[in-house]
């Protein structure tokens, strides 16, 4: 398996082309080293070439199909043409690109499918904008699971993991309103969710015996009920399971106390009960150089931890640091 992928290119999303995806792209070509890996770029290849042109970047743009990426990647940026428009003004978002988006993100997966490629790497997107458009799922993540279940078949929960040397921090649930994660915080999601880190800890990253960190979800992780009881009655049941099954668990515990130094070398992993319960310590700790990746999938997707930035789009000041972060990780993870 892993000398039959080694030499695949990943295939890269432009994420909204009205973002900072596409100078993000353009910079993580320009700082390739030995060690980079190659990559391609679902885009529209104008585009890019007006990008590099617009901010004085000498980045050369070569039109490929995803098996001839390898070959152009040390001359050029390998662009691989969508259908869809996607000549966007930057920091200028509209549902008119949403097809676009799309099409970057159903193709960069089908390129792993059929073996073009190794592994997905994405770039930001602007759910609004999409959801404008009539896209129907809350975001990356659970597209990507859909896409999954489609194209390899049987059913898929992916799991977003927020990645970086200092803090890895899985959410348990993801995308939905803060006042309905506890009506949605079940016995059997957080099993679900505590396995699928495990097995991919185990899998993809290489830890024998991963450590998993629960969060509690109310402050003090309850106070003993005072002040909730879903630590008693949903999460401290949930890891009496993970424990006779094995896994290597610790919790609830009070989340304002679980992410300092000390702390974090305790743990592999923590899970938390709700996205910013986690993402705001992953993202102050590392946001430069964090890496958003899916577990649970049967390909190895991962992106930068930021947003689109349309504020700074098209400006020259976008750093490609997550980015490249996110190239190097995906290569590891699928050497």
């Amino acid at each position: 398996m892993i000398d039959a992928v080694a030499h695949l290119p990943l295939a890269m999303t432009m994420g909204d082309p009205a973002g900072v995806g596409l100078e993000l792209a353009l910079r993580a070509w320009l700082a390739r080293d030995a060690a980079s890996p190659a990559f391609f770029v679902l885009a529209n290849p104008a585009a890019l070439a007006g990008m590099a042109r617009r901010l004085g970047l000498a980045a050369p743009i070569a039109e490929v199909a995803p098996g001839e990426a390898v070959a152009a990647f040390a001359r050029a940026l390998p662009v691989v043409p969508l259908a869809a428009l996607a000549n966007a003004r930057p920091g200028a978002p509209s549902p008119d690109f949403a097809a676009a988006t799309i099409e970057s993100i159903e193709r960069a997966v089908a390129a792993v499918k059929s073996g073009a490629a190794r592994a997905v790497v994405t770039n930001p997107i602007a759910k609004a904008t999409l959801y404008a458009a009539g896209f129907a799922f809350p975001g990356h993540t659970e597209f990507l699971g859909a896409l999954a279940e489609r194209d390899w078949g049987g059913k898929a929960q992916p799991v977003m993991m927020i990645w970086s040397p200092a803090l890895a921090v899985a959410p348990i649930t993801i995308h939905v309103a803060l006042k309905d994660a506890p009506r949605l915080l079940t016995r059997e999601l957080i099993v679900s969710t505590a396995r699928i880190v495990a097995a991919d800890m185990r899998r993809r990253f290489g830890v024998a015996r991963p450590r998993l960190a629960f969060a509690g979800l109310n402050p003090h992780a309850g106070e003993g009920g005072a002040m909730g009881r879903e630590e008693i009655e949903t999460i401290a049941p949930a890891l009496d399971t993970l424990r006779a099954e094995g896994l290597d668990v610790v919790g609830p515990l009070p989340a304002d106390t679980m992410f300092h130094t000390a702390a974090r070398a305790r743990y592999d992993v923590a899970l938390t009960m709700y996205h910013d319960q986690g993402l705001i310590p992953a993202k102050t700790l590392a946001f430069d150089s964090g890496v958003n990746v899916t577990l649970g999938l049967p390909f190895v997707r991962t992106s930068p931890d930021h947003g689109t930035a349309f504020d700074i789009a098209g400006q020259g000041v976008a750093s490609p640091t997550s980015l490249i972060a996110a190239l190097k990780l995906a290569a590891r993870l699928v050497p």
